[in-house]
């Protein structure tokens, strides 16, 4: 007479330990059972482990049975629960649909915003699958520097309204502090190869123009434009041409100095080492100056820089330019280029800046991410960071602090 099988699902809980999991797989060994599904957690030393098998009906009395005692034995607690035909094959129906992971980022994270976050994927019909901490232990003393933290959801399902849940979680993001990514999990997500960067206000805390238009005496001026064409107000390359005319004159030692004391923005140099340590191709696409870029360039490791060229006669700016003026426009076009060139799809792509002109490369870029951006970039972005540095891109790309060696660590 044919035996027959049973589908049984064991989860056990209790304090972890090494062999724990090596003691219950040996007892299921015992009986040659097909494991259908693994899992297991670990939240501040406690264990989570749940196991799907398949067994004889025969067995499965004893199987349950030494469990029990090795259990009581580990001092660890199990459960135990059958599976039907038909359950099981709903879940394995479920594996075709799409998966999403959230990612929830900030100097420290609430039940409130955890809450706010999960409630709108529950509204989308949206099911977690498991969670996972991407940043290090974090410790009480929350003064103490570069503290943040960072967890990800990994979520099975279809949204029932993909741009009204971004536009939801932008909001939520902005009433409780925090910054999130929402991306589809597939494998360009996990393949990001190209990372294309602003530069003022991104990479460095300052608009270069705006220092040089103070050293010129035409501050004012300058700024006044540069913060109309940032919010998109103007046109960029009309406003560019307006503050290159204001800086006629001024010395060519003038750029040297601002260069060499140029505020880099916080988290630049971690995000930096681990980006070129991991294989990236880095590059500067700028509406601002090729000096300065190089500058960069030199300091960081930066694979390309794409800028404006100030033209320089007799050791003076003389109001004028060389060349194209790198616009929005012109971003996303190189955006694109240099993916051809570095051989990498569109969608291995990542973006991020904080102005107007940034819009295009972030909507063409596989991950397009605004950074402390201005309201009109907020708005349209798919995600953002204003809650902390610029290394909070890692965690969009899925980094854990404890993969990465001391430099890379904070």
């Amino acid at each position: 007479m044919e035996n027959k099988t049973e589908l049984i699902l064991i989860r056990i809980s209790g304090v972890d330990r090494p062999g724990l999991t090596a003691s219950v797989t040996a007892i299921l060994s015992k009986y040659q059972v097909d494991i259908m599904d693994i899992g297991q957690a670990d939240i501040h030393s406690t264990l989570s482990l749940g196991i799907l098998f398949k067994c004889s009906d025969q067995d499965s009395g004893n199987i349950m049975k030494e469990l029990l005692f090795k259990a009581s034995d580990l001092g660890i607690n199990i459960r135990f629960y059958p599976i039907s035909d038909e359950e099981y094959e709903t879940w394995v129906n479920l594996q075709g649909k799409n998966r999403y992971i959230l990612t929830l980022l900030g100097r420290k994270l609430t039940a409130q915003q955890i809450a706010g976050a999960t409630k709108l994927l529950a509204e989308q019909q949206l099911n977690i699958d498991g969670i996972r901490r991407l940043t290090g232990r974090i410790p009480l003393d929350e003064k103490k520097a570069n503290v943040r933290a960072c967890i990800e959801f990994s979520v099975r399902g279809t949204p029932r309204d993909r741009e009204e849940l971004q536009s939801q979680l932008m909001q939520l993001s902005a009433s409780l502090g925090m910054d999130f990514s929402f991306q589809q999990d597939n494998m360009y997500r996990r393949m990001r190869r190209l990372i294309c960067f602003d530069m003022d206000s991104t990479l460095i805390e300052t608009e270069v123009i705006d220092e040089l238009a103070i050293r010129a005496g035409v501050g004012d001026q300058v700024k006044a434009i540069t913060k109309r064409a940032m919010r998109g107000e103007i046109d960029f390359c009309e406003s560019f041409k307006e503050r290159v005319a204001l800086l006629k004159g001024l010395d060519e030692s003038v750029m040297r100095d601002i260069a060499e004391h140029l505020p880099i923005t916080e988290g630049v140099e971690r995000l930096m080492f681990v980006l070129k340590r991991y294989g990236y191709k880095i590059a500067i696409l700028s509406g601002g100056f090729t000096y300065f870029g190089n500058y960069l360039k030199e300091k960081f490791g930066i694979d390309y820089v794409y800028a404006n060229q100030l033209e320089i006669v007799d050791g003076k700016l003389t109001g004028r330019y060389l060349g194209d003026i790198v616009d929005g426009r012109r971003k996303a076009e190189l955006l694109r280029l240099l993916a051809q060139v570095e051989n990498v799809d569109i969608a291995q792509t990542i973006a991020v800046g904080d102005g107007a002109n940034d819009l295009p490369m972030l909507s063409t870029a596989g991950l397009g991410i605004a950074f402390h951006a201005k309201p009109k970039v907020v708005a349209n972005a798919q995600q953002a960071i204003n809650t902390i540095g610029l290394d909070g891109v890692l965690y969009f790309l899925g980094f854990k602090d404890s993969y990465l060696d001391e430099r890379g660590k904070l």
